[in-house]
């Protein structure tokens, strides 16, 4: 799958640096793999849950959420946002 953006991942683990060998597990999974549905992805990531449109993941054992929209159809991740556990409870990030 081609992923859009990795500098996200890039600029989340300078600044939480104990997640960055999950992100790269993460980025090496989805970008090795082309997942036609949420079931299939969930094969890989099991605790992978669908919010409306967007789809989140469970990062280095809830440190972190990373947030996407799968285009499965057309191949491509869009990262629209990666938070601690605590920033993702706010719930800021549905707006």
């Amino acid at each position: 799958m081609h992923i859009i953006t990795r500098k996200r991942l890039n600029e989340f683990a300078e600044i939480h640096p104990e997640t960055q060998p999950s992100l790269i597990q993460w980025y090496k999974i989805v970008k090795q793999n082309n997942f036609a549905s949420l079931e299939e992805l969930r094969t890989f990531f099991p605790s992978a849950d669908r919010v409306g449109k967007l789809t989140v993941f469970n990062i280095g054992g809830n440190k972190a959420r990373l947030i996407a929209a799968i285009h499965y159809n057309r191949k491509k991740v869009y990262i629209r946002a990666i938070l601690t556990h605590a920033e993702y409870d706010k719930d800021n990030w549905k707006e």
